[in-house]
């Protein structure tokens, strides 16, 4: 897949905390294991892979009272730089030399040089997994198809903390935008199993 590149978005220790990945009876049932077969397949393909995080200052000055979503994320702390919790998943982490992109709200594009990396690389193509569904997928997704990137989405490597959320975003939104794919389906479409 000549122009493509999966983005594993916000797989952080906190996040995968707080959404209960670990938990076997969830929702999350599986999620770790399964998004590394996707990134190990697309290691083995060829196609690069490109992880996003949430990085914020602490106290961030740019956090705006206004915005409910970014008032709540800095009163608890979450994503301030060098905590442990804004660390990539260990089950999911990058190799040596992979690109790590840090934002500092819910699109991967927003604050960040993503734009830049996927340029200089002539990615045309993003295959979405990451946590939340309707947080970083679905803003990245927004953006990605304002920007004319083709777009698919891995719907069981993205997951929410309201799987009917997740459920509605991934059958009845995605479609109209992109390719909706399991991660085995999209293995077999581009020859890694």
């Amino acid at each position: 897949m000549a122009g493509s590149a999966l983005l594993v978005m916000d797989v952080q220790r906190d996040v995968v905390d707080i959404v209960g990945v670990a938990d076997s009876a969830g929702s999350g049932a599986g999620y770790l294991p399964r998004l590394r077969r996707a990134i190990d397949g697309a290691r083995a393909a060829g196609v690069p892979v490109i992880y996003v995080v949430m990085r914020l200052p602490a106290g961030d000055p740019r956090a705006s009272a206004r915005s409910k979503v970014m008032a709540t994320v800095v009163r608890a702390g979450l994503f301030a730089e060098g905590a442990p919790g804004t660390e990539i998943h260990p089950d999911v982490a990058p190799e040596p030399g992979e690109v790590v992109v840090a934002k500092r709200r819910a699109s991967a594009f927003s604050g960040s040089d993503l734009d830049l990396v996927l340029r200089a690389r002539d990615i045309d193509h993003l295959v979405l997994a990451g946590i939340a569904t309707s947080a970083v997928v679905l803003s990245t997704a927004c953006r990605a198809i304002d920007l004319d990137l083709g777009l698919t989405v891995l719907a069981d490597a993205c997951l929410d903390t309201d799987p009917e959320l997740h459920r509605v975003v991934t059958e009845n939104l995605f479609p109209l935008w992109g390719d909706v794919l399991s991660v085995d389906a999209w293995l077999a479409a581009i020859g890694s199993r």
